[in-house]
């Protein structure tokens, strides 16, 4: 086995779409957080999923391993080259393939983004709903099983993926699901390679589950003087049972990032911000009824606006909070942790965090989809600064106990990647080990994002 023999082989397959330049190396190296520049030995640009399956097969003649890449928005590192190797990029294969309008699905390539792929859909009256916030490649967010602000209504990637076609580690392409809504026939494997992280297989086409464009949507911000009582609304309103698209808490920390990157003008408290959709009548029964509980716990300032414009530059601010965040300590790097947990735990968790990070020398704002028990923390560092991203990872396991303790995950969105591979016996105990029994009879010589998600991988 020879990796200068792969690499040959890759070049002579791909003449132009193989590079070992440099600045594409770095660009395939580098990451979101905190996590050093960690660069490939080369990056492949396929354009089919022949091509695919050809990278994989001289790659795994020759023992090299393969990690994919979509568009790097992922924040623990997921898509880093930890063992050298190949970066396989996939923006080369960003086409929208069939859409099937009258049973509200579409079949994508994996380099497509979210955003491009709701400009295909406008015409149809359908959308895909999954939001992270970045603009992320479709198959990135299938292979970290992403979800984001609307996950409270529409569900996350692992609800809205009905079928992949996968690349295995010798080769095969396999196919996954149907398109048809449910099946009883054999193993999920659909459900096994969404959330894999790329150690399994790469995902070469996705059929996803669309959803139609609500005929009304309102959104609003409001204000607390402190974060329990946010966080109880929240509670409240996810209990009685009032359909939100979206309910996001910001704290004030963030509050006044947002002040200061987007020129906004909110109070220095903490904020929920929610949308709601549906028909004009039911968005504005589930604002009124939503309305009642904020005032009911203390909240003011209460903002409504069903303007496309004043919705699009709230969501935008808020896709943003990771970016405000860093202008609150110029020239830092970001820890960005989260945790998940059951709702009726939520205010425990939220106050729990906010107290430690208080007692810190860290700054550390809070944010999250609190609708589904999911926060983040954005624990800012100086780069170079090995105390501080000390300090910074030990509130980040403090979190990663408590989630534990109040029958919650390690993280409900970010994923496992390099930085919460750590935690997987504690969250899962021999299953962990079962995933790597999975792991090594699809990919016995480790070839696919090796070093990840797994034990002894």
């Amino acid at each position: 086995m020879s990796k200068p023999d792969a690499l040959t082989a890759l070049g002579e397959m791909l003449g132009d779409r193989f590079s070992r330049s440099k600045s594409d190396l770095d660009l395939h190296g580098r990451n979101e957080t905190y996590f050093p520049l960690l660069p490939p030995d080369a990056v492949v640009y396929p354009e089919t999923t022949e091509e695919v399956a050809k990278i994989v097969r001289i790659c795994a003649a020759h023992g090299v391993p393969l990690t994919g890449w979509g568009r790097g928005t992922s924040l623990e590192g997921h898509a880093l080259a930890l063992k050298g190797g190949i970066s396989v990029d996939f923006s080369r294969m960003n086409r929208v393939l069939k859409v099937h309008p009258e049973d509200m699905d579409v079949v994508v390539q994996p380099g497509l983004t979210r955003e491009e792929l709701n400009r295909e859909l406008r015409a149809t009256g359908l959308f895909f709903p999954v939001d992270p916030g970045a603009n992320a490649s479709l198959g990135g967010m299938a292979s970290t099983r992403a979800s984001g602000t609307t996950a409270v209504r529409y569900g996350t990637m692992r609800e809205n993926v009905l079928g992949l076609e996968v690349v295995l580690a010798d080769g095969r392409v396999i196919r996954t699901g149907t398109r048809a809504r449910k099946s009883a026939a054999g193993y999920d494997l659909t459900g096994l390679f969404v959330g894999a992280e790329g150690t399994l297989g790469l995902i070469t086409e996705l059929t996803l589950k669309l959803h139609g464009q609500p005929e009304a949507i309102s959104a609003a911000v409001c204000a607390f003087d402190e974060i329990g009582p946010a966080v109880d609304t929240v509670i409240q309103t996810i209990q009685l049972g009032i359909p939100m698209a979206r309910i996001e808490f910001v704290d004030a920390a963030t509050a006044a990032a947002f002040n200061s990157y987007a020129g906004a003008e909110m109070p220095e408290k903490p904020h929920l911000m929610i949308e709601f959709h549906g028909s004009a009548s039911a968005v504005a029964e589930q604002a009124e009824s939503f309305g009642q509980i904020v005032a009911d716990n203390g909240g003011d300032g209460f903002s409504w606006s069903s303007r496309p414009e004043d919705r699009t530059a709230l969501w935008t601010m808020r896709h943003n909070a990771y970016y405000a965040c860093l202008g609150l300590r110029p020239g830092a790097t970001a820890l960005v942790t989260d945790m998940c947990v059951p709702i009726s735990r939520l205010a425990e968790a939220v106050e729990e965090t906010r107290a430690d990070i208080a007692r810190s020398s860290i700054p550390g704002p809070i944010l999250g989809h609190v609708g589904d028990g999911n926060f983040h923390a954005i624990l800012l560092v100086e780069p170079g600064n090995e105390a501080e991203l000390a300090e910074a990872k030990a509130l980040s396991h403090r979190m990663v106990e408590r989630a534990l303790r109040l029958g919650g995950t390690v993280t409900g969105e970010h994923g496992i990647g390099m930085g919460k591979l750590g935690y997987m016996e504690e969250e899962h105990g021999q299953a962990w080990g079962v995933m790597g029994e999975i792991k090594r009879a699809l990919d016995p010589s480790a070839l696919m994002n090796p070093g990840k998600m797994v034990p002894g991988n």
